[in-house]
C-alpha cells in the first residue's frame, strides 16, 4: 500500500477525493499531472495538461479532477508515461490505450500527430492479450500474455531492441527474445530492460552512464543478457526520465546501476534500499513514480489499531476499574505486558489478582481513563490540570480577589510517577507546558521540583523570571513552603533577574 499524499500534487483534492483512490500515478517532465482510479473503477486526471497528457480531448490545465470516460469500468492493469509526456495503458482485458506527444510516433498509431484523449493501440496487437506496458522518453514497450515484446516509437539508440535504429511507427515484435519468455519489462531514458520467467535480464538500447550494466558504455541495438551478481532476479525498475537501471534478487537485495549522483556506475551495485522504488525517490528527479501505484485499503487492522479499538470494551474485557462510580473495562493479558505495575499485581499472591472489578480512589476518573488508554494507545489525551493534579492543580479559586492553585485529587504525572512510567511522565510534562500561565506557574515549578522532572522544573523557572512581576504577585508565590521560596530566590538572583 501507498500512501499518495505523499506526493504533492495530491494535495489538492480533497479527503473524500484521496479516500476514494484504489490506483495512482504521478507524471509529467515536473511530475505536474496525474492519473487515478477510485475505488467504483472511475478515472480521474488533472494537472497541467502539457501536450494533452491528460487525454481530456483538450490542452486545458486543470486543478480539478475530470473523469476520463473512455477509461471507466475498463480495470486499469498497468500503465507508464513518457519524457513528453506520452502516456500508455493496458487494461485487465488485454486492451492498449495511449494518448498525449506523438513526435516519434510513440502511441502507435501509424502518425506523430498528438494524441488528445486515449485511442486503443490496435496495429500488430489487435490479436495479442497486452499483460504489461512500458515507456521511455519517446519509446514505447508491450509485454504479451505469452511473453513477447512488442516496440514502437524512437529508435535512435537502438532502445526498441531490433537490430537497428530505424524508428517505428507501429508495434514491432523483438525477435531476439523468441527463445525466452518475458515476464517483466521496464524502460529508461533511452534504454529498455526484459526480466524472463527464469529471473534472467535482458537489456538494450542507451548506455552513455552505464544503464545496461554490462561493464561499459557502448549502447546495444539488440538485447544482452546481463548478470546480477549470479542471484536470480524477481522485480526489475527503470524511469523515463532517468538513465538508471535497478533490480532486486530473490534474497531481497537491491542492485542499482547507470546515472547515480552524477557518476557513471556501468555494473550492478548492491545498495543498503529494501525496494526498487527507493533507488527512484533518492535518485530520480522529479519526485515521480515509475509505476502504476497501489493503494488498495485492506480490509484487516493492524495489532496498534486493534489494541486501541478494544479500549473500554465491555465485549472482550476480562476486568473492570472502577473510579467515581464509573467502570473502565480493560484486559489483563495487555496491562501485563504493557506495565510492571500490572504484571506484579497480577501475581497469584495478590488479592487483585483474582477480582474482576478493582476500585481506585486515589486518582479521578479522566487520570486513570487517560492512563488506561495510554497502555492500548501510546498516546494520552488529557487537558493540562489534570495531568499536574493535587499538588498543583490548575484549578482555580477566588480569595482576596486573587487566584490561587487548589489542592483536589492526584494528577496523571502523580500516577506515572509512583507505578514508574518514565514514557508517560514525559508526555505529562509535555502537556502541562502547554498549560502554563502567570497564575500556574509557580505551583508547576514546585512540582517539577517535588516529582525530580528537571526539564519540567527548568521550563517553569524560565517562565517565572520572564514574568516575574506578574508571579511574584499571586496567591501561589506568597502561599509556598519557606525552603522552596528561598531556593527560587537565590536561583533567580544568580541568573541575573534582580539587577534592576
Amino acid at each position: 500500500m501507498v500512501d499518495v499524499g505523499k506526493w504533492p500534487i495530491f494535495t489538492l483534492l480533497s479527503p473524500q477525493e484521496i479516500a476514494s483512490i484504489r490506483k495512482a500515478c504521478v507524471f509529467g517532465t515536473s511530475a505536474n499531472e496525474a492519473l487515478y482510479v477510485t475505488d467504483s473503477d472511475e478515472v480521474f486526471v488533472f494537472g497541467l495538461n502539457y501536450s494533452n497528457c491528460l487525454g481530456t480531448g483538450d490542452n486545458q490545465s486543470t486543478l480539478i479532477p475530470k473523469k476520463l470516460e473512455a477509461l471507466c469500468g475498463k480495470k486499469i492493469k498497468s500503465l507508464s508515461y513518457g519524457s513528453g509526456p506520452h502516456v500508455l495503458l493496458s487494461t485487465e482485458d488485454g486492451v492498449v490505450y495511449a494518448w498525449g506527444h506523438n513526435g516519434y510516433s510513440q502511441l502507435g498509431n501509424g502518425t506523430t500527430n498528438q494524441g488528445i484523449a486515449p485511442i486503443q493501440v490496435c496495429t500488430n496487437l489487435l490479436v495479442k492479450q497486452v499483460v504489461e506496458v512500458a515507456c521511455g522518453s519517446h519509446h514505447s514497450v508491450a509485454l504479451a500474455a505469452d511473453g513477447e515484446v512488442y516496440g514502437w516509437g524512437y529508435n535512435g539508440n537502438g532502445q526498441l531492441g531490433l537490430g537497428n535504429n530505424v524508428n517505428q511507427l507501429t508495434p514491432v515484435r523483438v525477435a531476439a527474445l523468441h527463445s525466452v519468455c518475458v515476464n517483466q519489462i521496464v524502460c529508461g531514458y533511452a534504454h529498455t530492460l526484459a526480466l524472463t520467467d527464469e529471473g534472467l535480464l535482458y537489456a538494450w538500447g542507451a548506455n552513455t552512464y552505464g544503464q545496461l550494466g554490462t561493464g561499459n558504455k557502448n549502447n546495444l541495438l539488440s538485447p544482452a543478457h546481463i548478470m546480477v551478481e549470479k542471484e536470480r532476479v524477481v522485480e526489475i525498475a527503470a524511469c523515463h526520465s532517468a538513465h538508471t537501471s535497478a533490480a532486486k534478487t530473490q534474497g531481497g537485495h537491491v542492485y542499482m546501476w547507470g546515472q547515480c549522483r552524477g557518476q557513471s556506475v556501468i555494473l550492478p551495485h548492491l545498495t543498503h534500499l529494501s525496494c526498487t522504488d527507493d533507488v527512484f525517490a533518492c535518485f530520480a528527479t522529479p519526485a515521480i513514480s515509475w509505476r502504476l501505484l497501489s493503494v488498495e485499503h485492506e480490509d484487516f487492522l493492524t495489532v496498534a489499531e486493534s489494541l486501541k479499538k478494544e479500549f473500554d470494551s465491555p465485549e472482550t474485557a476480562d476486568l473492570k476499574f472502577r473510579i467515581d462510580g464509573k467502570y473502565i473495562h480493560v484486559h489483563k493479558a495487555v496491562l501485563k505486558i504493557r506495565c510492571e505495575h500490572f504484571r506484579s499485581m497480577f501475581q497469584s499472591y495478590w488479592n487483585e489478582d483474582m477480582k474482576e472489578v478493582i476500585e481506585i480512589d486515589q486518582f479521578s476518573y479522566p487520570v486513570y481513563r487517560a492512563f488506561l488508554q495510554f497502555l492500548y494507545t501510546d498516546t494520552v489525551d488529557l487537558p493540562p490540570e489534570d495531568a499536574i493534579g493535587t499538588s498543583a492543580t490548575l484549578g482555580v479559586a477566588r480569595s482576596h480577589g486573587q487566584k490561587y492553585i487548589s489542592c483536589s485529587s492526584y494528577g496523571l504525572l502523580d500516577l506515572a510517577t509512583s507505578y514508574c512510567e518514565n514514557r508517560l511522565k514525559k508526555l505529562c510534562q509535555r502537556i502541562i507546558k502547554r498549560g502554563i500561565s502567570v497564575e500556574n506557574a509557580f505551583s508547576l515549578f514546585s512540582a517539577a521540583v517535588r516529582y525530580d522532572a528537571e526539564d519540567l522544573e527548568e521550563f517553569c523557572f524560565k517562565f517565572c523570571i520572564n514574568h516575574l512581576t506578574e508571579v511574584t504577585q499571586t496567591a501561589a508565590f506568597w502561599q509556598m513552603d519557606g525552603p522552596l521560596l528561598k531556593e527560587f530566590i537565590a536561583k533567580a538572583s544568580k541568573c541575573g533577574a534582580f539587577k534592576n
